[in-house]
């Protein structure tokens, strides 16, 4: 890194609050940026300095940084960036925003938002709730399906560039209580990951897998405006690292989840999104993706302790050390396992396969498929709108269960475990999803939920926005099916749904014991 350019004169001007109409000033600082806090706006300067991957050194890359910054970001949060002002100099020296004069300084204007706004502080303080994760998960399924395509980038080689900045990364970090052999190890074990992957991760390249993405996709990094989550602070200064597969943008924020603890929230997020794209051939790459990002958090969060004092460095390189341990959990490999959850509308079999897809498989869990969003997606129409009833037919039935089947071979082939949320009324739909797992030497728990009458109209009655289109008389004629002899793990489902959940948490653990 080259020494920093003077621009305490700059620092000065921003942090007086006479510049920002008496209002009072904070400041937040990075190691690329300074962001000053007054009033209803937020002033971003880009610190003069370069790294090995920005470069800030100059005033004329600055004022292209901030452009870039602004263009880039208004794509997810036009709401927040507003302009890029200059700071200039008048004849008689004094400095100001815009007006007559010789720019000297460039920042990036933004609506500023309370601290409390960001996903990050709503998640520590347990207010992260299911639809809004849902919400954010449509809302990075959006952006994506629009990000720029870059199939110079990204690839085989984009993977391989990270695993070899991660690894001189760790060798140089402060002590993480780490030996030289622990480091090796995971640099072999992804390195290993990625030969096996580098075919498919091209051929997603090739199809238009690889974008311009967020770069930084992490709970810090998304915030709450008008109630809805909105992703700023983008990478706008390296094509290395926002260039790169849509799930490997996916993957920080996955991790960051993981690493929190909120795993069913993770698998929220994963689910939703797979729903709402075309990308199921790329779970396979998952768990690298995931162990990655865990990698480079280990090491800039090392590296951040060095400015720390001695008790909150500690703290910060105990935080680095479970961010590497949880990269090398994330490479052991896991057998694919077959769940299927199955009952009338209104047992909960959806909020069940939910709350259990992150724990289940590797990386990042296991793959819902849900009947009533294949339908949809049969219809090339979204999870949540309603077909019309012919879309319910015998024909249209076989057509969901045989495309059901179709995806959980393949998903389960390439190593991904997957749960089937389906009614599987019939026997013959239940022995189907058996033989299923049986073919693909996965190991298999059948899970039936069956609750009272009432409790399941009940249910149904209540349902909002869903993908299910059951109604009431649907329920009815389901009750009047003959079921033939189940022999899946029966659960009552008259229960609270977390007592649900448990019971069929500890039904799947038994299995595999």
């Amino acid at each position: 890194m080259k020494p920093e350019a003077d621009q305490s004169e700059i620092i000065q001007f921003l942090s007086l609050p006479q510049n920002h109409g008496g209002a009072p000033v904070d400041t937040i600082t990075t190691h690329a940026s300074i962001v000053f806090l007054a009033g209803d706006r937020a002033y971003k300067l880009k610190r003069a300095v370069k790294y090995s991957y920005l470069d800030y050194s100059t005033v004329e890359l600055r004022r292209g940084a901030c452009e870039a910054e602004l263009t880039l970001n208004r794509r997810t949060a036009p709401e927040l960036y507003l302009s890029v002002s200059p700071i200039v100099r008048a004849a008689n020296g004094r400095l100001s925003f815009d007006g007559p004069g010789e720019p000297v300084e460039w920042v990036v204007v933004m609506r500023r938002f309370p601290q409390d706004a960001l996903l990050s502080h709503v998640a520590e303080h347990g207010a992260l709730t299911e639809a809004l994760t849902i919400e954010l998960a449509n809302r990075i399924a959006a952006f994506h399906t629009i990000a720029e395509l870059t199939p110079g980038h990204g690839g085989a080689d984009g993977v391989r560039a990270v695993i070899q900045i991660n690894d001189e990364n760790l060798q140089r970090s402060p002590p993480l209580g780490l030996s030289p052999a622990e480091i090796d190890s995971l640099r072999d074990a992804t390195a290993a990951a990625l030969h096996k992957h580098a075919t498919l991760l091209e051929e997603r390249r090739a199809n238009g897998r690889v974008r311009r993405c967020h770069g930084d996709l992490h709970l810090g990094n998304i915030c709450l405006v008008d109630g809805r989550p909105s992703l700023f602070d983008c990478i706008e200064f390296s094509d290395l690292i926002a260039c790169i597969d849509v799930l490997y943008d996916l993957a920080f924020l996955l991790m960051d989840l993981r690493h929190r603890g909120l795993v069913r929230h993770s698998g929220l997020v994963l689910n939703r999104y797979l729903d709402l794209t075309d990308n199921d051939d790329g779970l396979p790459t998952l768990a690298l993706f995931l162990s990655l990002r865990a990698s480079v958090r280990a090491h800039v969060t090392a590296t951040a302790a060095a400015k720390l004092d001695a008790q909150a460095a500690r703290q910060q390189l105990a935080e680095a050390r479970s961010y590497f341990d949880l990269a090398v959990d994330l490479l052991r490999a896991k057998p694919a396992r077959l769940i299927a959850i199955g009952g009338l509308s209104g047992t909960g079999k959806s909020s069940v396969a939910a709350a259990l897809a992150g724990e289940l498989g590797s990386g990042a869990g296991a793959r819902v498929l849900r009947s009533d969003v294949v339908r949809k997606r049969l219809f090339n129409v979204p999870p949540e709108k309603r077909l019309p009833a012919e879309a319910y037919s015998k024909d249209v039935n076989d057509r969901v269960y045989a495309a059901l089947e179709n995806r959980a071979r393949k998903i389960l082939a390439s190593g991904t475990s997957v749960i089937l949320d389906a009614v599987a009324a019939q026997p013959d739909e239940r022995a189907a999803f058996t033989a299923l797992a049986q073919k693909a030497s996965a190991a298999f728990t059948g899970i039936w939920l069956e609750a009272s009458p009432a409790t399941l109209l009940a249910r149904v009655a209540r349902r909002g926005k869903d993908a299910s289109d059951a109604t009431a008389s649907v329920l009815q004629r389901q009750l009047a099916y003959d079921l033939g002899q189940i022999d899946w793990i029966r659960i009552d489902a008259d229960q609270p749904r977390d007592a649900v959940i448990q019971d069929v948490r500890k039904a799947i653990q038994a299995e595999a014991n």
